[in-house]
């Protein structure tokens, strides 16, 4: 009875979210451009559905688990190092959302790597990106969908195997309706994670006493030579050393412009005015989800003493099955499935978008036509979700190794290629090429020998070498044609 009043909420949460797929998939038909309302909805997001699903997409499960058990140990440092995930809304729509936005419109770009393709021209560059993407992508789906399936099997008590066929076949057959599927499901599941996130911090407050006793106790805790606790100092008494929270800031922060899930949203908004609204609402929201999940972790220290068996990542789910009523236990389940399904959803449109539009283009030399895409789109999409599945029911070790390297990864590859591309002349395709080759070269090389400067996280190095490889490109290349030329940058151009 117990599981059956945990598995309630989720259930109808699954039920909601397949009744959005169908509808967004009943607009898909009547759609005359099916490429635009498949991949990009039209153009058509409101302000704030634009913001939720940015903020849904950047939300992860490891947002949930990860973050509050690493904040369980560090304490208020934590914090800190998860403060600059405030600005990514507010930098991404900020600095992409106009510029891309007129320049997809005026190319017919519907994926980022039209874009670049439309900027750059180079064949091999597009290539290189496409896949790059889409075994990223796949890799982080697969990463998502066991993280996932871990919580669901941890608080409902249900197999892993039989969650996971669960929330991910529903992931996977809504998205298949298409991008607007995608961003109205994430709108209600960046609801639902604020919903779940609530609700625990009620618990803890509860359970601990109040603020003031939780602060009490966490005074008391983790005491230094001198004292004071390290749990409320900004480097977790030396244990997060300034180079690392650099390098939080750039990877986190400012450097998830280069994120290709979260540029495509730049594309499909109304007007102005629905980009303002989107960059203050995700502004704000994305600050009370990221802050306010890992201050929960550092509340809970005052609820649990010693990590449970299964390590940081248990913190959440113990939490959870061992503080809440059944039925709000589902209703709170339901913030990190939310978490996982909306990224897992706009990752695999993105890769399905790398094969149908794409790689297709650069193969055949001209786009996939209506009639073809119609066909191969939602095939696509469920074959790849399908293998990511599978994948992770049996889950490599190589997986879970490249969906912890991918999130750099992916911003290495794309952050100098369009911001440079879009905001700066003399960037020519040699100087983009050279930077993705540097940049994720330098990152991946960096990883696999686990070489570590100076105690500076890897993307530091990679970004650095993107740049460096930019420059060079730049400089030695020839450049580009001047109707290119014209049509990104008509206010510099001499004619």
């Amino acid at each position: 009875m117990q599981t059956l009043t945990v598995l309630l909420p989720v259930l109808i949460f699954l039920v909601l979210l397949l009744f959005i797929g169908y509808r967004a998939n009943h607009q898909l038909k009547l759609s005359r451009d099916f490429q635009s309302e498949y991949f990009l909805g039209s153009r058509s997001l409101s302000g704030v559905v634009l913001a939720m699903t940015l903020v849904a997409t950047y939300g992860s499960v490891s947002t949930y688990v990860s973050g509050p058990g690493l904040a369980w140990g560090y304490g208020l440092g934590w914090v800190v190092f998860a403060a600059p995930q405030i600005i990514t809304g507010f930098l991404i729509l900020g600095i992409l959302g106009k510029k891309m936005a007129l320049l997809s419109r005026s190319t017919g770009a519907l994926t980022v790597i039209d874009l670049l393709y439309a900027r750059f021209m180079s064949r091999s560059l597009c290539v290189l990106l496409s896949l790059v993407l889409l075994i990223f992508f796949a890799a982080t789906t697969v990463g998502q969908f066991v993280g996932g399936a871990q919580i669901f099997a941890a608080i409902t008590g249900l197999n892993y195997k039989a969650g996971l066929l669960l929330f991910a076949a529903v992931t996977v057959i809504y998205t298949a309706g298409g991008f607007r599927a995608v961003v109205l499901t994430d709108a209600v599941c960046a609801i639902l994670m604020l919903a779940g996130m609530l609700l625990l911090g009620a618990v803890i407050l509860a359970d601990g006493g109040g603020l003031s006793a939780i602060m009490a106790k966490l005074a008391a805790t983790s005491l230094d030579a001198s004292g004071h606790s390290t749990l409320l100092t900004y480097n977790a008494g030396g244990a997060l050393p300034l180079s690392l929270l650099f390098s939080a800031w750039l990877l986190v922060g400012f450097c998830t412009v280069g994120l290709p899930q979260s540029m495509v949203r730049c594309m499909s908004y109304r007007s102005t005015e629905d980009l303002h609204r989107a960059m203050l609402v995700a502004t704000i929201i994305c600050g009370a989800l990221m802050i306010g999940l890992t201050l929960l972790g550092v509340f809970a220290r005052a609820l649990i003493d010693k990590l449970p068996a299964g390590g940081s990542d248990a913190l959440i789910p113990t939490l959870i099955v061992n503080h809440m009523h059944p039925l709000l236990a589902g209703i709170t389940i339901i913030g990190p499935l939310a978490a996982t399904m909306s990224t897992v959803s706009s990752l695999l449109i993105a890769a399905c978008s790398a094969v149908v539009r794409d790689l297709y283009l650069q193969l055949q030399g001209h786009p996939c036509p209506d009639a073809s895409a119609k066909k191969v789109s939602k095939l696509l999409t469920l074959a790849i979700g399908t293998v990511c599945i599978v994948l992770a029911l049996y889950p490599l070790d190589i997986v879970a190794w490249i969906n912890l390297f991918a999130f750099g990864g992916l911003e290495s590859a794309f952050l100098w290629p369009m911001v440079l591309g879009l905001f700066w002349m003399k960037m020519n395709r040699r100087g983009a090429l050279l930077s993705v080759i540097l940049g994720l070269g330098l990152y991946t090389l960096f990883a696999i020998f686990k070489i570590n400067l100076w105690g500076f996280h890897n993307i530091v190095w990679g970004c650095a070498a993107g740049f460096i490889g930019a420059l060079l490109g730049s400089f030695t290349g020839p450049a580009d044609r001047q109707e290119i030329l014209l049509r990104f940058f008509p206010h510099k151009v001499r004619l």
